[in-house]
């Protein structure tokens, strides 16, 4: 096994300089072209898409229509405000009925009048109204990372791997979720949550007579969000465990086993551009490390992309993310996730947002019993299910 040099001699006077300079930083600005060049593509499609005030009228419509057996006659939509008049409803079901049309893509605000209410006149610039109390929403206030390879939901891929001796043909698994467990109205008029992020990443051998499992992590966090408007911000405490599979272990006798856990705490800022852009960046530090020579500090930023509109009548919704990490542990190198797609919608039959994606990757192994590998590079297709 090739380990990364972590402790460079003291008398490095370039080392600030190198690190800028690294193959892993290089690829960073390859990424960033490819992905800048899809956005350009996408745009001029999306934007021949249908108007946003009609295709939020047709989701929110269906999305009554499935969730809440409602078929709201005099829903109107304008400039991305819903507007639903003369509803028979409790608070209670007003409550879910908001949350759930704001996670709708373009809305900016929910306006529910009941009969005998008077009309709420149509404004052209509002804020989305923060709902609070709410039990179980079905959004996040801090949205997913899509690229970062340990944000738990639900995916399968195929990886090949480039120059490594250890895997080439490669499946990846993950089962998780990331949701919103109970959501308060915060200062200065924000919105605030607690949740529940939790996941199994796995990977199998895809060459191998009965697709060995050969890594596991586990990772278990409780998130503490807030979002005020377009910025929202995330801590969480977290616990992370990585195990190799049995019968990898059998093939593989001389592969050494890590007991690699730790727990962390780490915080996320972000800040949703517009024309569907976002950026965020944050950093964290791991304690209760085993093996405790770890290095604890880690740092990650990124952009994320999500077309106003869609192609298709609105099926199709092109999507495009870069992650960056780097970590104490190899010495701020960076490693660099790629992937871009299209997110299919259709509020009839899909209540979450189904992504396909092709996928990049290059830097240390995200998978835990191989951090101390040097370098991981793959290309990748998959199937991701995101809140």
């Amino acid at each position: 096994m090739v380990k990364p040099h972590l402790f460079p001699d003291s008398g490095d006077e370039s080392k600030t300089l190198s690190f800028f300079l690294t193959a892993q930083w290089r690829s960073v600005l390859f990424a960033a072209g490819l992905l800048l060049a899809m956005l350009v593509c996408s745009i001029p499609a999306a934007a021949a898409g249908p108007s946003s005030d009609e295709y939020i009228r047709g989701y929110a419509e269906a999305i009554l229509k499935r969730d809440f057996q409602i078929f709201a006659e005099s829903l109107k939509v304008q400039h991305g405000v819903i507007y639903i008049r003369a509803l028979e409803a409790s608070d209670v079901v007003d409550d879910r009925i908001k949350t759930s049309l704001a996670a709708i893509e373009g809305v900016r605000k929910v306006v529910i009048s009941r009969q005998g209410d008077v009309a709420a006149p149509l404004a052209e610039k509002t804020e989305l109204t923060p709902e609070v109390n709410v039990f179980l929403p079905r959004d996040l206030l801090c949205s997913s990372l899509l690229a970062d390879p340990r944000w738990p939901h639900f995916s399968a891929s195929y990886q090949s791997h480039l120059n490594n001796d250890r895997l080439d043909a490669v499946g990846s698994a993950t089962f998780g979720e990331t949701f919103s467990i109970y959501r308060i109205g915060g200062p200065w008029g924000s919105l605030m949550e607690v949740g529940l992020h939790a996941g199994v990443f796995s990977i199998f051998n895809m060459d191998a007579d009965s697709k060995d499992l050969i890594n596991a992590d586990y990772i278990v966090a409780l998130p503490f969000s807030i979002k005020k408007n377009n910025f929202s911000a995330m801590v969480k405490i977290f616990h992370q465990s990585s195990h190799l599979g049995d019968e990898y272990l059998l093939s593989n006798l001389d592969e050494e086993r890590i007991n690699l856990s730790y727990e962390g705490v780490d915080g996320l800022l972000s800040y949703n551009l517009p024309y569907g852009f976002r950026l965020y960046g944050g950093g964290g530090y791991l304690f209760d490390r085993e093996p405790s020579e770890m290095e604890s500090w880690i740092a990650q930023g990124g952009v994320a992309f999500h077309s106003p509109a869609g192609w298709w009548n609105g099926a199709l919704r092109p999507v495009a993310a870069v992650d960056v990490q780097s970590r104490e542990e190899s010495d701020w190198e960076a490693d660099v996730s790629l992937r871009a797609g299209v997110q299919f919608e259709n509020p009839e039959f899909l209540s979450r947002k189904l992504k396909l994606m092709l996928e990049y990757y290059k830097g240390r192994s995200p998978n835990g019993q191989f951090y101390l590998d040097e370098e991981e590079e793959y290309f990748g297709i998959g199937l991701h299910f995101f809140l």
